[in-house]
Protein backbone atom coordinates (compact mmCIF):
# COMPACT_ATOMS: atom_id res chain seq x y z
CA UNK A 1 0.00 0.00 0.00
CA UNK A 2 1.49 3.37 -1.28
CA UNK A 3 1.68 6.32 1.47
CA UNK A 4 -1.31 8.29 -0.76
CA UNK A 5 -3.55 4.95 -0.38
CA UNK A 6 -2.56 4.40 3.01
CA UNK A 7 -3.92 8.07 4.28
CA UNK A 8 -6.95 8.24 2.66
CA UNK A 9 -7.57 4.20 3.95
CA UNK A 10 -7.16 6.16 6.92
CA UNK A 11 -9.40 8.58 6.37
CA UNK A 12 -12.29 5.99 5.23
CA UNK A 13 -12.11 3.91 8.17
CA UNK A 14 -12.57 6.98 10.15
CA UNK A 15 -9.31 6.61 12.28
CA UNK A 16 -8.51 10.64 11.55
CA UNK A 17 -11.78 10.88 13.97
CA UNK A 18 -11.20 8.76 16.01
CA UNK A 19 -7.84 10.41 17.14
CA UNK A 20 -8.97 13.79 17.64
CA UNK A 21 -12.33 12.75 19.27
CA UNK A 22 -9.88 10.78 21.52
CA UNK A 23 -7.04 13.55 22.01
CA UNK A 24 -9.77 16.17 23.45
CA UNK A 25 -11.74 14.15 25.45
CA UNK A 26 -8.90 12.72 27.07
CA UNK A 27 -7.58 16.53 27.69
CA UNK A 28 -10.89 16.78 29.29
CA UNK A 29 -10.43 13.77 31.27
CA UNK A 30 -6.96 15.29 32.62
CA UNK A 31 -8.56 18.61 33.58
CA UNK A 32 -11.36 16.81 35.79
CA UNK A 33 -8.45 14.58 37.24
CA UNK A 34 -6.24 17.49 37.83
CA UNK A 35 -8.77 20.02 39.04
CA UNK A 36 -11.66 17.89 40.23
CA UNK A 37 -9.46 14.87 42.18
CA UNK A 38 -8.03 17.56 44.55
CA UNK A 39 -11.18 19.27 45.72
CA UNK A 40 -11.76 15.35 46.73
CA UNK A 41 -8.52 14.85 48.72
CA UNK A 42 -8.02 12.05 45.68
CA UNK A 43 -4.14 11.47 46.26
CA UNK A 44 -1.98 12.79 43.50
CA UNK A 45 -1.43 8.98 42.03
CA UNK A 46 -4.59 8.87 41.02
CA UNK A 47 -4.27 11.73 38.52
CA UNK A 48 -0.87 10.63 37.05
CA UNK A 49 -2.92 6.77 36.93
CA UNK A 50 -5.39 8.61 34.91
CA UNK A 51 -2.91 10.30 32.91
CA UNK A 52 -0.95 7.29 32.11
CA UNK A 53 -4.06 4.80 31.40
CA UNK A 54 -5.30 7.87 28.54
CA UNK A 55 -1.55 7.43 26.86
CA UNK A 56 -1.69 4.06 26.77
CA UNK A 57 -5.27 3.94 25.75
CA UNK A 58 -4.30 6.43 22.26
CA UNK A 59 -2.57 3.35 20.46
CA UNK A 60 -5.30 0.78 21.25
CA UNK A 61 -8.24 3.57 20.31
CA UNK A 62 -6.51 3.74 16.72
CA UNK A 63 -6.42 0.17 16.29
CA UNK A 64 -9.57 -0.67 16.76
CA UNK A 65 -10.44 2.22 15.06
CA UNK A 66 -8.73 0.96 11.90
CA UNK A 67 -10.17 -2.43 12.03
CA UNK A 68 -13.96 -1.88 13.93
CA UNK A 69 -16.83 0.76 12.48
CA UNK A 70 -19.32 1.46 14.30
CA UNK A 71 -22.88 1.03 12.56
CA UNK A 72 -25.89 1.63 13.41
CA UNK A 73 -26.30 -2.65 14.25
CA UNK A 74 -23.37 -2.40 16.19
CA UNK A 75 -19.82 -2.63 16.50
CA UNK A 76 -18.43 -4.56 13.30
CA UNK A 77 -15.14 -5.25 11.27
CA UNK A 78 -14.22 -2.57 8.72
CA UNK A 79 -15.08 -4.82 5.81
CA UNK A 80 -18.33 -6.43 6.91
CA UNK A 81 -19.38 -2.58 7.53
CA UNK A 82 -18.40 -1.53 3.93
CA UNK A 83 -21.07 -2.47 2.08
CA UNK A 84 -23.60 -0.60 4.54
CA UNK A 85 -24.82 2.44 3.27
CA UNK A 86 -22.80 5.88 5.21
CA UNK A 87 -24.75 7.62 7.54
CA UNK A 88 -24.27 11.35 7.44
CA UNK A 89 -25.98 12.37 10.61
CA UNK A 90 -23.26 9.70 12.49
CA UNK A 91 -20.48 11.80 11.14
CA UNK A 92 -22.14 14.81 12.49
CA UNK A 93 -22.52 13.25 15.88
CA UNK A 94 -18.36 12.62 15.64
CA UNK A 95 -18.54 16.90 15.18
CA UNK A 96 -20.61 17.50 18.20
CA UNK A 97 -19.06 15.13 20.31
CA UNK A 98 -15.15 17.03 19.41
CA UNK A 99 -17.23 20.76 20.00
CA UNK A 100 -18.63 19.90 23.18
CA UNK A 101 -15.55 17.96 24.77
CA UNK A 102 -13.20 20.99 22.99
CA UNK A 103 -15.61 23.14 25.34
CA UNK A 104 -15.64 21.38 28.50
CA UNK A 105 -12.02 20.87 28.46
CA UNK A 106 -10.83 24.35 27.59
CA UNK A 107 -13.31 25.76 30.09
CA UNK A 108 -11.94 23.23 32.84
CA UNK A 109 -8.35 24.37 32.19
CA UNK A 110 -8.87 28.05 32.23
CA UNK A 111 -10.71 28.04 35.73
CA UNK A 112 -7.80 25.62 37.05
CA UNK A 113 -5.63 28.57 35.81
CA UNK A 114 -7.95 31.14 37.22
CA UNK A 115 -8.18 29.50 40.38
CA UNK A 116 -4.43 28.14 41.10
CA UNK A 117 -3.39 32.27 40.05
CA UNK A 118 -5.87 33.25 42.78
CA UNK A 119 -4.49 31.24 45.34
CA UNK A 120 -1.61 32.27 44.62
CA UNK A 121 -2.24 35.68 44.69
CA UNK A 122 -3.82 35.34 47.98
CA UNK A 123 -1.26 33.78 49.49
CA UNK A 124 1.53 36.42 48.31
CA UNK A 125 -0.96 39.11 50.07
CA UNK A 126 -1.04 37.24 53.73
CA UNK A 127 1.17 38.96 56.11
CA UNK A 128 4.01 36.61 56.62
CA UNK A 129 4.62 37.33 60.49
CA UNK A 130 0.62 36.51 61.18
CA UNK A 131 -1.28 33.58 63.09
CA UNK A 132 -4.30 32.02 64.40
CA UNK A 133 -4.63 29.96 67.05
CA UNK A 134 -7.02 27.05 66.41
CA UNK A 135 -9.16 25.42 68.98
CA UNK A 136 -7.50 22.78 70.97
CA UNK A 137 -8.87 19.79 71.14
CA UNK A 138 -9.90 18.12 74.21
CA UNK A 139 -8.46 14.23 74.71
CA UNK A 140 -9.79 13.25 77.96
CA UNK A 141 -11.76 11.00 78.69
CA UNK A 142 -13.65 13.94 80.96
CA UNK A 143 -16.00 16.29 78.00
CA UNK A 144 -16.23 18.13 80.96
CA UNK A 145 -12.64 19.10 80.57
CA UNK A 146 -13.22 20.88 77.25
CA UNK A 147 -12.96 24.45 79.20
CA UNK A 148 -9.11 23.24 80.08
CA UNK A 149 -8.19 22.84 76.35
CA UNK A 150 -10.49 26.30 75.41
CA UNK A 151 -8.50 27.82 78.13
CA UNK A 152 -5.12 26.87 77.23
CA UNK A 153 -5.86 28.11 73.61
CA UNK A 154 -7.03 31.46 74.93
CA UNK A 155 -4.38 31.53 77.21
CA UNK A 156 -1.88 31.50 73.90
CA UNK A 157 -3.95 34.04 72.00
CA UNK A 158 -3.50 36.52 74.88
CA UNK A 159 0.20 36.19 74.98
CA UNK A 160 1.31 36.02 71.52
CA UNK A 161 -1.01 39.00 71.18
CA UNK A 162 1.53 40.99 73.21
CA UNK A 163 4.34 40.12 70.69
CA UNK A 164 4.97 43.41 68.39
CA UNK A 165 5.41 42.86 64.73
CA UNK A 166 3.10 39.50 65.00
CA UNK A 167 -0.35 39.74 63.69
CA UNK A 168 -2.68 37.06 65.83
CA UNK A 169 -6.43 36.74 65.36
CA UNK A 170 -8.56 37.73 67.74
CA UNK A 171 -10.26 34.08 69.22
CA UNK A 172 -13.83 34.90 68.08
CA UNK A 173 -12.66 34.57 64.41
CA UNK A 174 -10.18 31.57 65.13
CA UNK A 175 -13.30 29.58 67.40
CA UNK A 176 -15.43 29.78 64.38
CA UNK A 177 -13.63 26.57 63.44
CA UNK A 178 -13.78 25.03 66.67
CA UNK A 179 -15.19 21.04 65.72
CA UNK A 180 -15.04 21.58 62.11
CA UNK A 181 -12.32 19.44 59.87
CA UNK A 182 -11.83 22.27 57.71
CA UNK A 183 -8.96 22.15 54.98
CA UNK A 184 -5.62 23.79 56.80
CA UNK A 185 -5.03 26.16 53.34
CA UNK A 186 -9.07 27.12 53.40
CA UNK A 187 -8.45 28.09 57.27
CA UNK A 188 -5.71 30.26 56.28
CA UNK A 189 -7.36 31.86 53.46
CA UNK A 190 -10.55 32.72 55.58
CA UNK A 191 -8.30 33.96 58.58
CA UNK A 192 -6.03 35.39 56.24
CA UNK A 193 -3.11 34.41 58.50
CA UNK A 194 0.19 32.56 57.16
CA UNK A 195 0.44 30.45 59.70
CA UNK A 196 -2.11 28.27 62.15
CA UNK A 197 -0.91 26.89 65.53
CA UNK A 198 -2.75 23.80 66.55
CA UNK A 199 -2.80 21.27 69.17
CA UNK A 200 -5.07 18.59 71.97
CA UNK A 201 -5.07 18.56 75.84
CA UNK A 202 -5.10 15.32 77.66
CA UNK A 203 -5.94 15.41 81.60
CA UNK A 204 -5.71 12.57 83.89
CA UNK A 205 -5.61 13.20 87.17
CA UNK A 206 -2.91 16.16 87.74
CA UNK A 207 -1.53 15.09 84.83
CA UNK A 208 -1.54 17.02 81.40
CA UNK A 209 -0.25 16.01 77.66
CA UNK A 210 -0.40 19.11 75.91
CA UNK A 211 0.43 18.88 71.98
CA UNK A 212 0.85 21.62 69.48
CA UNK A 213 2.05 22.36 66.12
CA UNK A 214 2.61 25.04 64.21
CA UNK A 215 1.49 24.86 60.57
CA UNK A 216 2.20 26.96 57.02
CA UNK A 217 -1.27 27.63 55.52
CA UNK A 218 -0.33 27.73 52.24
CA UNK A 219 0.76 24.03 51.75
CA UNK A 220 0.07 22.68 54.95
CA UNK A 221 3.55 21.92 55.86
CA UNK A 222 4.45 21.68 60.00
CA UNK A 223 7.22 24.05 61.13
CA UNK A 224 7.10 22.85 64.79
CA UNK A 225 5.69 20.62 66.88
CA UNK A 226 6.22 19.25 70.19
CA UNK A 227 4.36 17.26 73.24
CA UNK A 228 4.59 17.86 77.01
CA UNK A 229 3.89 15.88 79.77
CA UNK A 230 3.44 17.97 82.70
CA UNK A 231 1.83 18.49 85.70
CA UNK A 232 -1.29 21.24 86.23
CA UNK A 233 1.06 23.59 87.90
CA UNK A 234 2.99 23.74 84.83
CA UNK A 235 0.54 24.63 82.73
CA UNK A 236 1.56 28.01 82.51
CA UNK A 237 5.10 27.34 81.86
CA UNK A 238 3.74 25.29 78.85
CA UNK A 239 2.20 28.03 77.43
CA UNK A 240 5.17 30.13 77.41
CA UNK A 241 7.13 27.36 76.19
CA UNK A 242 4.66 27.22 73.21
CA UNK A 243 4.56 30.91 72.50
CA UNK A 244 8.25 31.21 72.57
CA UNK A 245 9.00 27.75 69.90
CA UNK A 246 6.06 29.83 68.13
CA UNK A 247 8.45 33.15 68.23
CA UNK A 248 11.53 31.47 67.38
CA UNK A 249 9.72 29.77 63.90
CA UNK A 250 8.47 32.89 62.62
CA UNK A 251 11.42 34.59 63.39
CA UNK A 252 9.93 37.55 65.64
CA UNK A 253 12.59 39.27 67.40
CA UNK A 254 11.46 39.33 71.24
CA UNK A 255 12.53 42.99 73.58
CA UNK A 256 12.66 42.79 77.19
CA UNK A 257 9.04 44.08 77.43
CA UNK A 258 7.63 41.01 75.23
CA UNK A 259 9.86 38.10 76.67
CA UNK A 260 8.63 39.59 80.54
CA UNK A 261 4.74 39.66 78.68
CA UNK A 262 5.23 36.19 77.89
CA UNK A 263 6.22 34.92 81.29
CA UNK A 264 3.63 36.38 82.81
CA UNK A 265 0.88 34.75 84.97
CA UNK A 266 -2.87 35.96 85.07
CA UNK A 267 -2.51 34.13 88.39
CA UNK A 268 -0.58 32.38 90.63
CA UNK A 269 -3.33 30.55 91.70
CA UNK A 270 -4.49 26.91 89.94
CA UNK A 271 -8.21 27.01 91.45
CA UNK A 272 -8.42 30.44 90.43
CA UNK A 273 -7.34 29.92 86.63
CA UNK A 274 -9.75 27.17 86.67
CA UNK A 275 -12.75 28.29 87.95
CA UNK A 276 -11.93 31.46 85.59
CA UNK A 277 -12.14 29.37 82.19
CA UNK A 278 -15.21 27.27 83.56
CA UNK A 279 -17.01 30.36 84.14
CA UNK A 280 -15.47 31.11 80.41
CA UNK A 281 -16.78 28.26 78.88
CA UNK A 282 -20.86 28.57 79.96
CA UNK A 283 -20.40 32.59 79.85
CA UNK A 284 -19.45 31.88 75.81
CA UNK A 285 -23.32 30.22 75.34
CA UNK A 286 -24.91 33.62 75.82
CA UNK A 287 -28.09 31.57 77.75
CA UNK A 288 -29.97 32.54 80.88
CA UNK A 289 -29.04 29.56 83.03
CA UNK A 290 -25.57 29.64 81.34
CA UNK A 291 -24.87 33.22 82.46
CA UNK A 292 -25.71 32.76 85.82
CA UNK A 293 -23.44 29.77 86.22
CA UNK A 294 -20.51 31.64 85.07
CA UNK A 295 -21.28 34.38 87.58
CA UNK A 296 -21.09 31.35 90.29
CA UNK A 297 -17.24 30.36 88.85
CA UNK A 298 -16.07 33.74 88.53
CA UNK A 299 -17.25 34.91 92.27
CA UNK A 300 -15.29 31.17 93.31
CA UNK A 301 -12.46 32.38 91.21
CA UNK A 302 -12.36 35.88 92.92
CA UNK A 303 -12.31 34.26 96.29
CA UNK A 304 -9.59 32.36 95.73
CA UNK A 305 -7.69 35.22 94.23
CA UNK A 306 -9.09 38.42 94.76
CA UNK A 307 -6.28 40.01 92.64
CA UNK A 308 -7.46 38.04 89.97
CA UNK A 309 -8.71 41.04 87.00
CA UNK A 310 -10.09 38.76 84.26
CA UNK A 311 -11.84 36.89 87.13
CA UNK A 312 -13.64 40.85 87.68
CA UNK A 313 -13.92 41.14 84.14
CA UNK A 314 -15.12 38.33 83.27
CA UNK A 315 -17.83 38.62 86.27
CA UNK A 316 -18.78 42.15 84.88
CA UNK A 317 -19.18 41.48 81.48
CA UNK A 318 -21.76 38.09 82.46
CA UNK A 319 -24.08 40.81 84.25
CA UNK A 320 -24.22 43.01 81.31
CA UNK A 321 -24.90 40.26 79.24
CA UNK A 322 -27.56 39.50 81.29
CA UNK A 323 -28.86 42.80 80.85
CA UNK A 324 -28.03 42.87 76.93
CA UNK A 325 -30.19 39.93 76.29
CA UNK A 326 -33.59 41.23 78.49
CA UNK A 327 -32.63 38.25 81.26
CA UNK A 328 -32.86 41.04 83.77
CA UNK A 329 -33.33 44.65 83.94
CA UNK A 330 -30.52 46.72 81.51
CA UNK A 331 -29.89 49.13 84.44
CA UNK A 332 -29.04 45.93 86.76
CA UNK A 333 -26.86 44.66 84.83
CA UNK A 334 -25.16 48.09 83.82
CA UNK A 335 -25.28 48.91 87.68
CA UNK A 336 -23.50 45.56 88.31
CA UNK A 337 -20.92 46.07 85.85
CA UNK A 338 -19.91 49.46 87.38
CA UNK A 339 -19.86 48.05 91.07
CA UNK A 340 -17.11 45.56 89.68
CA UNK A 341 -15.16 48.04 87.82
CA UNK A 342 -15.13 50.41 90.95
CA UNK A 343 -14.08 47.15 93.03
CA UNK A 344 -11.44 47.08 90.70
CA UNK A 345 -10.28 49.76 90.73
Amino acid sequence: MNPPSFFAELKRRNVYKVAIAYAVVAWLLMQIASQIFPFFDIPNWAVRLVVLLLIIGFPVALIVAWAFELTPEGLKQTETADGAPASRSRGRAWIYIVIIAAALSATLFFVGRYTASRRETVSAELPAKSIAVLPFVNMSADKNDQYLSDGISEELITALSKIPGLQVKARTSSFAFKGKNEDIQKIGELLHVSHLLEGSVAKAGNRLRISAQLIQASDGNHLWSDTYDREMEDIFAVRSDVAQQVVQALQVKLGVEATRALAQKPTENLKAFQYYMQGRSYAQRVIQEDLFTAISYYDRAIEEDPNYALAYAGFADAYANLGAYGYIPPTDGAQHRFSVQRQRG
